[in-house]
């Protein structure tokens, strides 16, 4: 089985190249990934770049050059829902793009036309094996959706909006792209991100104090994950 990670940054991804085994680095349009064997897995990690359309580019050419049997998507995220704390972790169940709109048209806010949905489903084993795998480590983990959406959620009023539509535990840049793509070539996904900041005024204060921190948590997840 060979296990696809995608990181939007390389302090999201950076833990895990350095314990590949046999790496052989390869730069496609602008982004780099990384091949070889991690915790005795087949893998290719890679760096996307932050927003929606960098992570779309990065996993459709994961998908067509490397072909993963799954991907997963690490790294951080804004926690909106209810009594999350910075360093905890949310598993998605299912990715949403809160900035994409058609409503005018009559559609859902959130409605992704190509698919004809707007909740993108992660895969339900997949998620299993994660969660397993973070209880091991010692990490609880939050069960709920990911927003994704081309800005950096900084603020109660984005917030507020976000909830307004969709019951999210986190807001990120990159999942619901990922999950789109990977929902379109039928490649099962999963979306594991640890909470950095809480999405509100103090979000530019917390996340470059917390990312660090919050990236490893993931990454232990991940390598656990991995082993097993």
């Amino acid at each position: 089985m060979k296990i696809g990670i995608i990181g939007a940054m390389d302090v999201e991804v950076e833990a895990l190249r350095s314990r590949m085994e046999g790496a052989t680095l390869e730069t496609v349009s602008g982004m780099q990934f990384a091949q070889g064997r991690l915790a005795g897995c087949d893998a290719v990690v890679a760096v996307a770049g932050v927003g929606k359309v960098s992570a779309a580019m990065c996993a459709q050419t994961l998908i067509l050059r490397y072909q993963p049997d799954a991907i997963i998507n690490t790294g951080v995220a804004g926690g909106i829902g209810p009594d999350l704390k910075v360093l905890d972790v949310v598993l998605a169940t299912a990715v949403v793009q809160h900035d994409m709109d058609t409503s005018p048209l009559g559609d859902p806010v959130g409605y992704i036309s190509g698919l004809g949905c707007v909740e993108m489903p992660c895969d339900a084993a997949l998620c299993a094996a994660l969660a397993d795998a973070a209880a091991r480590a010692g990490i609880a983990v939050r069960r709920g959706l990911v927003a994704s959406g081309d800005q950096f959620i900084a603020s109660a009023e984005q917030i507020a909006r976000i909830r307004a539509h969709f019951d999210a535990q986190a807001a990120e840049m990159e999942g619901g792209a990922i999950g789109q793509v990977c929902t379109a070539n039928g490649v099962p996904f999963a979306v594991l991100r640890a909470i950095s900041d809480g999405g509100n005024e103090e979000a530019k204060m917390s996340y470059p104090q917390f990312v660090q921190r919050a990236s490893e948590r993931s990454v232990r997840i991940l390598m656990e994950y991995l082993q097993a």
